[in-house]
């Protein structure tokens, strides 16, 4: 494929490897084209995993980290710092909006939130698990039985692998934490069941933890009225709703957070990926009466929330609002779905927004991937593209993406099927 020979064989002697990479090096992105090594274009269907979220090389991303980069970089949490309170603001700002089951913003809420930056979606959810058992501990006679759902996906340490309900990521890696349990998504009898009846691993339950789309598993959604009777069940026994918005979250589905199209607020949520556009920024937020449960001491990070990352954060989450990026992710969310289904051997598009999967009748899904990076021949842009299994394609491209990509897309798509 298209790499520079020495990388790959520096690769190959000195990293440890964790993923079986595509023959592809890629020096430079702009908007939704990235070019590889040999100078040929593709078109990013993938960003990163759902991270750049406003394109490559966004001028106001590029903006503020050269700024800050010139000024200061790290100088830990124990100091004050500027663009930390301001991206925090903006965070709680767009928690606390109201939107139609569309995702089309219709008000707000006088709710508060307060934000703990990480580095990650793993190390996000890491701070929700210690929230929640800090609650059950305050308020739940000691509880501390986190549930969560089949085929969900909460990160790669080992506190989230255990509240990873997919057994293939626990494989070698066991004892896991104890204190989870996973029910089946969309199923709220059984989801009551583990709350009032709680396994012996579990234990007395003080949180659940849910993504509004499993992204991971193979973009499966979670059904707005199931959302919304988790909410009543935890309402009633006292018990913490924590979304993990790592990949759903920041305009993803259009609206600003997957959960407030079921119109509910949940108590924690986590964030990552796209907050601060590529950068590797992540964070906890919680509502002010669940955060203030954690006082100077019982958590941290090194790096978390330095310079970079909340410079990068305000810039981009300020642009997505100026630009109103979450209607484009709609109406383009939309045509992408009616496109994809109209491709051969199309069982189900899944999802929302600009997060969707395909489901095949065929197991194609990997060969599509490796036909889509081969396109690129310095006359028509090749793709990058992912897929979950052998019969599902995942589309999580930079929410810039517009309507004449979506078109190339799919008339390569339907070329390779045929």
């Amino acid at each position: 494929m298209f790499a520079n020979e020495e990388i790959l064989a520096l690769d190959e002697q000195y990293v440890i490897h964790t993923y079986g990479r595509y023959g592809v090096e890629f020096v430079k992105g702009l908007g939704v084209v990235l070019t590889d090594a040999a100078g040929h274009e593709y078109l990013d269907f993938l960003a990163g995993i759902g991270c750049t979220c406003l394109g490559h090389a966004h001028p106001a991303l590029v903006a503020a980290l050269t700024d800050q980069v010139s000024k200061l970089w790290q100088i830990s949490n124990y100091y004050h710092e500027e663009n930390r309170g301001e991206f925090a603001r903006l965070l709680s700002e767009l928690l606390s909006t109201t939107t139609d089951e569309s995702g089309h913003i219709i008000g707000s809420t006088s709710d508060g939130w307060k934000t703990f930056f990480s580095n990650s979606g793993a190390e996000a959810n890491e701070g929700a698990f210690k929230l929640a058992r800090r609650w059950g501990e305050k308020h739940l006679d000691g509880a501390s039985g986190i549930v969560t759902a089949r085929k969900s996906f909460h990160g790669r340490t080992l506190a989230t692998l255990a509240a990873t309900g997919q057994d293939v990521f626990h494989k070698s890696f066991g004892p896991l934490p104890v204190g989870f349990d996973s029910v089946e998504l969309n199923d709220i009898d059984a989801l009551i069941e583990a709350l009032d009846h709680p396994s012996d691993k579990t234990g007395p339950v003080c949180a659940v933890m849910l993504e509004c789309i499993q992204g991971e598993g193979g973009v499966w959604p979670a059904e707005l009225e199931y959302l919304r009777a988790v909410r009543q069940a935890c309402n009633e026994r006292g018990i913490l709703l924590m979304v993990d918005e790592v990949q759903t979250g920041v305009f993803r589905t259009g609206a600003p957070f997957a959960f407030q199209r079921a119109s509910i607020v949940p108590d924690v949520v986590t964030v990552a990926k796209g907050v601060a556009g590529g950068f590797p920024t992540g964070g906890v937020a919680a509502r002010t009466e669940v955060a203030d449960l954690l006082v100077p001491g019982d958590h941290g990070s090194t790096f978390g929330g330095n310079p970079l990352a909340v410079a990068a954060g305000r810039a981009c989450l300020q642009t997505l609002l100026d630009e109103e990026v979450g209607e484009h992710v709609i109406t383009t969310g939309e045509y992408l779905a009616k496109q994809l289904s109209a491709l051969p051997h199309v069982l189900e598009v899944r999802g929302a927004g600009l997060m969707r999967g395909v489901q095949f009748d065929v197991p194609v899904a990997n060969e599509l991937v490796e036909q889509g990076l081969k396109r690129a021949d310095g006359k028509r842009h090749g793709f990058v593209l992912n897929h979950i299994g052998d019969s599902i394609l995942r589309f999580l491209p930079p929410l810039i993406v517009e309507r004449e990509h979506v078109d190339e897309l799919c008339d390569a798509l339907q070329d390779m099927l045929q």
